[in-house]
């Protein structure tokens, strides 16, 4: 079992900045690969970033490319989310994912931290 915690979210004004933290209890197999999703309200749920733990390969939504930036921390077992000029379109709820293989589906999910943009 892994569980994962996120710290971070909060209010900001459009072309601000926040950084979102997701911590998991435990490095193993099961935690090979992390994203977040982030889902708004009325909407489904919305791929924004992933990471590779082992080689740090990096995937992005279109949406958020080049404002957006995943990493890790490998010491810490945490992955971090870097949004900048963020926009009220990104308002939601972010929710950090761990899965063990690349083709499989994400099986242990966060409690989700919120973002609100305000224009």
């Amino acid at each position: 079992q892994v569980q994962l915690a996120e710290t971070g979210g909060g209010l900001v004004q459009s072309g601000g900045s926040l950084r979102l933290s997701c911590a998991a209890s435990r490095r193993s197999f099961s935690t090979n690969y992390r994203a977040w999703f982030r889902q708004a309200p009325g909407k489904g749920r919305e791929f924004v970033a992933s990471i590779t733990w082992g080689t740090g390969t990096t995937a992005y939504a279109d949406s958020v490319k080049g404002r957006f930036t995943i990493s890790r921390d490998t010491a810490n077992n945490t992955v971090y989310l870097q949004m900048n000029s963020l926009k009220p379109e990104d308002t939601a709820v972010y929710v950090c994912a761990v899965k063990a293989l690349q083709r499989g589906e994400y099986n242990y999910w966060g409690q989700g931290t919120q973002v609100t943009v305000s224009s």
